[in-house]
C-alpha cells in the first residue's frame, strides 16, 4: 500500500516534499531571510543541479569550476550586498556566469541562448534540455570500498558528484526534490559504509530513493508539460482537483487563495529556476500549516514536525473526512434555473467552483477523470445555454458524467484484464509492441522505459480496491512521459494530435491509436540479429534489457508483423542465447543461429 500512496499522491507530493535544512520552527517557516540563508548555505549544490540540468553534456570538472565561481560570487555578496550584481536574481547570475566560461557555449552548442537576456535566455536554456539521455555515458561504477573511502575523504565532492549524475539524467526534476535525494544519498552512505555487507545495504536503501525520484520525475514532467503545452488554466484545474479531494472541508475561497501560491511556484520550478522554486515552495508550506484548521483535520501532527519530516507526513496522511453535511450531488450546477447567468457572470470562477464541488464529492475518481467531467460539463453548458430551455438540457448532466466515467472505467478494466491474462514478461512485451507501433520514431531507450512504466502502473494498481483512480492517474503519467515537456516536441501526426489537442482526453485518444502509417522502417537490420559470446557473461537483468531492446528494434524494422508473431520472438531470442552459451563454441553457434532467427522473422 505504501507504494500506491507514493505514486497515487504524486500530484500532491511535488509541492509538499521538503528538503535538507529549511527552517525547523513553525513560526519561522514564512521568514524570507531563513529561506535566503538556506539558499546561500547550499549555493554549491543548487549550482550543480541547475548547471547539470541546463548543460547535460558538461563534465564534472566543468560543473565544479562553475560551483567555485558561484561560491565566490556568494561570498562577495555576503560581505558587500551593495555590489551591482548582488540584488539580481540568482538564476540570471548563474546563466550569465555559464555563458562567460570561455569556449563553453560553443562546445555545447548554447551560444544562441547566451545572446539573449533575462526570461528569454532562461527559456532558451530550458528548451535545450533533453529528456532522452541516451547520449550520456553509462553511470560510472565504483567499487563500494572505494566509494565509501571517497565519501569519508571528501564528503562535499562525493555529494556534488552524486547530484551531478542524477541531475543531468533528470533535467526536468525540481531542485528541491534533487536536494532531498542528495540527503538520502548521504544517509545511505553514512549507514552502509559502516556495514560489513555494503552491497546489500546500498541495494536495499537505494530502491525507495529510486522509486521516490521516478515518481516525482514523472509527475513534474507531466505537470510542466501541461503548463507549457496548455497554459496555466489546465495547471490550475489539476491543482483544484487534487486539493479538493485531499482537503474536502476546505472552503472554496480558501482553496483559491492556496492555488495562487501553488500556481506561482511553477513559473520557477518548470523553467529550471532552482532558487525561485525553493522560495515559492517554502511559502506554500507556510500557507498550508498556518491555515490547517480550515484546511484539514489530518495534518495537525504533521505541522508540528520538523521541516524535513513535515512534507512527507502530510503526503502520507489520509484524505480528510468528507463533511457530514456534504450532499452526494451539488444541485446548484444541474438543478438551478440560473446556471447560465451564473456561468456568464464569471466563466473561470464558475468552472473552478464546479470542479471543486465535484472533486471533493468523488474521492474515488482520478484527476484526469475529474478534468474530463469538467470539460464535458463546460461543453454541455455551451450547448444548453443557447437553447430555448437550458434547464431541461443541462438537467441530464449527471447522466453525461456517469457515461464519461463508464467509458474510462472500461479502458481500465481492459488493461487490468491484460494483467490477469498475461504473465509479467508477456504484459511488458504487449506494451513494448503497442508503444513502438504507435510511436516508432522514439528512441529504443524511451520505448523500453515506457513499456516498463506501464507494467509498473498496472501491476501496482490492478489488485487494489481503488483500482480505477490508481490506474488512470499512473497511466496518465506514462502518457505524459511519452508526450514530453517541450512545446515543439513532435513524434508523428497521430501522436502529436493526442498530446496537444486536449489534456483531459489524452488517454482515450491514445486508446484509439493504431500503428503509425507515416513511418518508414530502416532498410537494413543494422546488426539486430548479430549476437556475441560476451552476452554469456551478462547478468540476468542485462540480458532482459537486451531482449526488450531486441523486440523494440524488431518492431521498428518490421512494423507490419502481427502481435502473435512478435510475442513469440523474444522466447526464440532467449532460446538462442541459452543454447549458444551452453555450446563449446558460443561465437560459432551465434553465427549460425542469428541468421536462422532473422529468417524466421522474415517469414513471419
Amino acid at each position: 500500500m505504501k507504494q500506491l500512496t507514493l505514486t497515487g499522491f504524486v500530484i500532491f507530493l511535488f509541492f509538499l516534499t521538503e528538503s535538507l535544512t529549511l527552517p525547523t520552527k513553525l513560526q519561522d517557516v514564512d521568514d524570507a531571510s531563513i529561506t535566503q540563508k538556506f539558499i546561500e548555505e547550499n549555493i554549491g549544490y543548487i549550482t550543480v543541479i541547475a548547471f547539470s540540468q541546463y548543460v547535460q553534456e558538461a563534465s564534472f570538472e566543468e560543473v565544479d569550476r562553475l560551483v567555485k565561481i558561484m561560491t565566490k560570487y556568494k561570498g562577495q555578496c555576503s560581505g558587500e550586498v551593495t555590489l551591482p550584481d548582488c540584488p539580481r536574481l540568482t538564476n540570471d547570475i548563474l546563466l550569465e556566469k555559464t555563458c562567460a566560461v570561455k569556449g563553453l557555449p560553443q562546445k555545447y552548442n548554447f551560444s544562441h541562448c547566451c545572446s539573449m537576456v533575462d526570461l528569454e535566455r532562461e527559456r532558451c536554456f530550458f528548451h535545450n534540455k533533453k529528456s532522452d539521455v541516451g547520449f550520456l555515458p553509462p553511470l560510472p561504477t565504483l567499487d563500494l570500498e572505494e566509494k565509501c573511502q571517497t565519501y569519508k575523504n571528501n564528503r562535499e565532492s562525493f555529494l556534488n558528484n552524486c547530484i551531478y549524475e542524477v541531475s543531468r539524467r533528470n533535467p526536468f526534476v525540481f531542485a528541491p526534490t534533487l536536494l532531498t535525494v542528495a540527503t538520502r544519498f548521504e544517509e545511505m552512505a553514512k549507514t552502509c559504509c559502516e556495514e560489513q555487507d555494503k552491497a546489500n545495504c546500498f541495494r536495499t536503501k537505494a530502491e525507495p530513493v529510486i522509486q521516490y525520484l521516478k515518481a516525482l520525475s514523472s509527475y513534474q514532467k507531466n505537470v510542466c508539460g501541461a503548463l507549457v503545452k496548455f497554459g496555466p488554466q489546465v495547471l490550475k484545474s489539476i491543482n483544484i482537483a487534487i486539493l479538493s479531494q485531499k482537503f474536502p472541508k476546505i472552503e472554496f475561497k480558501e482553496l483559491t487563495s492556496l492555488l495562487e501560491d501553488v500556481s506561482s511556484k511553477y513559473e520557477g520550478c518548470c523553467e529550471g529556476d532552482a532558487v525561485k522554486c525553493i522560495r515559492r515552495r517554502s511559502k506554500i508550506m507556510s500557507h498550508i500549516c498556518s491555515k490547517q484548521d480550515s484546511i484539514s483535520s489530518k495534518i495537525k501532527d504533521c505541522c508540528e514536525e520538523k521541516i524535513p519530516k513535515r512534507g512527507e507526513c502530510i503526503i502520507y496522511s489520509n484524505k480528510d473526512d468528507r463533511p457530514k453535511d456534504l450532499s452526494l450531488r451539488e444541485a446548484k450546477f444541474t438543478e438551478n434555473e440560473n446556471v447560465c447567468e451564473q456561468r456568464d457572470a464569471n466563466p473561470d470562477i464558475f468552472m473552478a467552483e464546479f470542479l471543486f464541488e465535484y472533486s471533493r464529492r468523488h474521492p474515488e475518481l482520478s484527476t484526469p477523470e475529474l478534468l474530463r467531467i469538467a470539460r464535458v460539463y463546460e461543453d454541455l453548458l455551451e450547448e444548453c445555454c443557447s437553447t430555448e430551455n437550458p434547464p431541461d438540457c443541462y438537467g441530464n448532466a449527471e447522466y453525461k458524467f456517469n457515461e464519461t466515467t463508464q467509458r474510462s472505467l472500461k479502458i481500465v478494466q481492459r488493461e487490468c484484464e491484460h494483467v490477469q491474462n498475461l504473465g509479467k514478461d508477456d504484459l511488458k512485451y504487449h506494451y513494448l509492441i503497442k508503444f513502438t507501433k504507435i510511436a516508432p520514431q522514439l528512441s529504443t531507450e524511451e520505448l523500453t522505459f515506457l513499456g516498463k512504466e506501464m507494467v509498473t502502473a498496472l501491476t501496482t494498481c490492478c489488485t487494489l480496491s481503488e483500482e480505477f483512480a490508481c490506474v488512470d492517474n499512473l497511466v496518465d503519467l506514462v502518457i505524459g512521459e511519452l508526450c514530453g515537456i517541450n512545446e515543439n516536441r513532435s513524434i508523428n501526426p497521430a501522436v502529436d494530435h493526442c498530446c496537444k489537442t486536449d489534456f483531459a482526453f489524452r488517454r482515450p485518444c491514445f486508446e484509439g491509436l493504431e500503428a503509425d502509417k507515416t513511418y518508414v522502417p530502416p532498410s537494413t537490420s543494422q546488426g539486430l540479429f548479430t549476437f556475441h559470446a560476451d552476452w554469456c557473461q551478462a547478468h540476468k537483468e542485462e540480458l532482459q534489457r537486451k531482449k526488450d531492446r531486441f523486440l523494440v528494434n524488431l518492431v521498428k524494422l518490421k512494423p507490419e508483423l502481427g502481435g502473435e508473431a512478435l510475442q513469440s520472438l523474444p522466447t526464440d531470442f532467449s532460446n538462442v542465447v541459452e543454447k549458444c552459451c551452453k555450446a563449446e563454441g558460443p561465437e560459432a553457434c551465434f553465427s549460425e543461429e542469428g541468421p536462422k532467427l532473422a529468417a524466421k522473422s522474415q517469414a513471419a
